[in-house]
């Protein structure tokens, strides 16, 4: 590969990191907790501490003086310490845990009240309001959770509490799949880990709970995690379950109602049962992206992108998207009114969908689901069908959140596609504010199928157009001749320069149409493009390279140059800008213009000149470039200059070099034209000698 060459495709390469600047696993849980178990060893026991009762707890009456121990297998302990040191990179968790166990508790009497199978069991006082609270005691330093479900027998508590990882709900789950149903979908545990959560802030846990199967007592079980529990029988407790946490000393936020009012928010704000925090309801917004689009006002969208983004503007589009197939998906996406800010134009910052399973939060911030160019896009996406990992923070990579992550993108971007033909001033005015994000996803996509996707959404001025009218490359494809399989464009700072452009003279010529590229990186969008439409996107500057060394002996008009004296015009030139032109020819696709400069790979050269090339000589610079002068051979200026060879030796010379810096210039490959004033004004002084 040539220097020219080599150093072009290091150019593309550099001046893709610069556009991307200028924009400016599955976690192996297990393997890292088993080491720090050894570390730490298996007892979670800190020194004794004596366990007050909350004075404003309503404790039931032990029938049992003598209370069943029971041990945890020793490999039960061992999990029971990884759960509550390593499982969940956040203590507030446990809270989003114990309330979505209770929501389970109330979704499994749910369906069993109305179930009609003849295994269903006799349930107790079916026809009560189905609520979870919690109640805080800052003094006694306790949170509790008391929901009126499902309840637990004496061998479901020995299941459920004394098994780690055996999930109850997930039984609950198998079971009535076995009987043909589904209509269990709002039941969310799935692991049998998550009450364990609670011993990451707790000395003791202690819980209350009574079957609803008619006839059932109550009973308490009891842990301080260090490998033991208790059960022993009790009266007067409700149907249900309560759970009350002793919080370690450090942990004294979590019985500050402000604090747990502030979880509750952000992880289980959308749990279908009211969620009653010291008798105050806490979650009063709907999870609108489960309902029916059709049902969700505009006025409810206002406020549910408000929640979930933390912004006082309004969402400029909104896509409410369902679908059941390749996966669940059940989302609502939002395009923000206001323009992104500093920290959303960087790369760095986060994707801003959430991700929800079954209404519950697994991760503000999910990298996964929607690709990095899509950060602007605020939103939730709740899907049954998500790989999660133990702890419920991290998403497996696998083939699932790969289609799920596809699936969401190209619904996305077909929507704007709608909307661009449904509202196209408010397209217009997000494609002003957001187009930066479109071009950075061509750009930094692996997948051929999805930069030309996105590309359906750019926008260009057009040779056949009006000024300020944008047109799409679809719409420009429509318009072409049906021999043309080529879509030209053109980069320019502005309109004017464009059309008077010495590389836009031959297709305007042949009446070919032409995309006005105005902002800095369109070029490199397009060069990265390759092609749409089964079109190949061709910069004009290219097109001009094709057959450019046409050359003529015959006289081309009376005035005209003739092929001898154009050789010795050439011969000049060539001596005169040694070390600056490395070829110079005629060419007939000129017409207004004298002269005009070519390099391949007009673009990645621009992006050299701006962003290496002042760490360069300029000999070095022009040996890197090794541009070729093409010269207009009709154009009165190439005329004279025939002339002055030999009548003004050194205006000729003066001439010959401003001609090819007017052509740098031009070709954009100038890094400050400032620095050509002197030699304008050396020109002017010789040129005004006579006169």
């Amino acid at each position: 590969m040539s220097a020219l060459g080599a150093r072009t495709n290091l150019s593309i390469q550099y001046a893709r990191r610069l556009l991307l600047q200028s924009i400016n696993n599955y976690k192996n849980i297990d393997r890292v907790a088993v080491l720090r178990y050894k570390h730490y060893g298996p007892s979670l026991l800190q020194p004794k501490t004596n366990f007050s009762t909350a004075s404003d707890q309503h404790q039931p009456k032990v029938l049992n003086t003598n209370p069943e121990k029971k041990e945890f297998q020793a490999e039960t302990r061992m999990l029971l310490d990884i759960v509550a040191r390593s499982l969940y990179s956040d203590k507030e968790v446990f809270i989003r845990e114990l309330i979505s166990n209770a929501s389970d508790a109330l979704e499994k009497f749910r369906y069993l009240s109305v179930s009609s199978s003849q295994d269903a069991p006799q349930l107790a006082n079916v026809d009560r309001a189905l609520e979870i609270k919690l109640n805080t005691d800052k003094q006694n330093r306790t949170i509790t959770f008391q929901d009126n479900g499902i309840g637990m027998t004496k061998e479901e508590l020995i299941q459920n509490l004394g098994t780690i990882a055996r999930s109850g709900s997930k039984s609950f789950i198998e079971e009535i799949k076995k009987q043909g149903s589904d209509q269990a979908n709002s039941i969310i545990g799935q692991f049998g880990v998550g009450f364990y959560s609670a011993f990451m802030v707790a000395d003791k846990l202690e819980v209350y709970t009574r079957s609803s199967k008619t006839g059932s007592p109550g009973y308490k079980w009891s842990s301080d995690g260090s490998g033991t529990y208790e059960i022993q029988e009790v009266e007067d407790v409700p149907i249900g379950t309560k759970i009350i946490v002793y919080l370690k000393t450090d942990c004294r936020e979590f019985a500050d109602d402000g604090r747990v009012k502030e979880i509750i928010k952000k992880y289980s704000n959308f749990i279908g049962s009211p969620i009653l925090l010291n008798n105050e309801q806490v979650n009063s917004i709907k999870p609108l992206w489960l309902m029916e689009p059709k049902e969700v006002t505009q006025e409810q969208h206002v406020e549910f992108y408000r929640f979930i983004s933390n912004s006082y503007d309004k969402p400029r589009f909104t896509l409410h998207y369902k679908t059941d197939a390749p996966i669940s998906i059940r989302s609502i996406l939002y395009v923000p009114e206001g323009k992104p800010g500093l920290f959303e134009m960087s790369r760095d910052s986060d994707v801003g969908v959430a991700l929800y399973s079954r209404k519950i939060l697994i991760k503000s911030k999910a990298d996964n689901i929607l690709p990095k160019w899509l950060r602007f896009v605020k939103g939730v996406v709740d899907s049954e069908d998500i790989p999660l990992n133990l702890s419920r923070e991290l998403l497996q990579n696998s083939a699932l959140i790969l289609k799920l992550r596809t699936v969401l993108t190209n619904r996305f971007i077909k929507f704007m596609c709608e909307m661009a033909q449904k509202d196209p001033v408010g397209f217009d005015a997000y494609y002003k504010d957001y187009s930066l994000f479109l071009k950075e996803g061509i750009v930094t996509s692996q997948s051929p199928l999805e930069k030309e996707e996105i590309a359906k959404l750019l926008r260009f001025e057009s040779s056949k157009l009006e000024a300020g009218v944008k047109t799409s490359l679809a719409d420009y494809c429509s318009r072409q001749k049906e021999d043309q399989r080529s879509i030209y464009y053109l980069a320019a700072p502005s309109r004017q320069l464009a059309e008077t452009s010495p590389y836009y003279e031959s297709l305007k010529k042949r009446n070919l149409e032409v995309l006005f590229c105005y902002e800095m990186y369109d070029e490199l969008v397009l060069l990265e493009l390759k092609e749409f439409g089964r079109r190949s996107l061709i910069s004009v500057e290219n097109d001009m390279q094709k057959d450019s060394a046409e050359k003529s002996d015959s006289v081309i008009g009376s005035d005209d140059l003739q092929q001898s004296q154009i050789n010795d015009l050439i011969s000049f030139l060539k001596s005169n800008l040694d070390g600056k032109v490395f070829e110079v020819r005629t060419t007939q696709k000129l017409d207004t213009h004298p002269c005009v400069i070519i390099i391949p790979e007009m673009a990645a050269a621009r992006h050299f000149i701006r962003t290496q090339a002042q760490n360069l000589s300029e000999e070095n610079r022009f040996a890197l470039l090794r541009p070729q002068l093409e010269i207009n051979a009709k154009h009165p200026i190439i005329r004279k200059l025939h002339k002055l060879i030999s009548t003004d030796k050194e205006l000729a010379n003066m001439v010959s070099q401003q001609l090819f810096s007017n052509a740098m210039v031009t070709a954009g490959l100038v890094m400050d034209p400032r620095n050509l004033v002197n030699h304008i004004n050396d020109l002017l002084v010789k040129a005004l000698e006579k006169h």
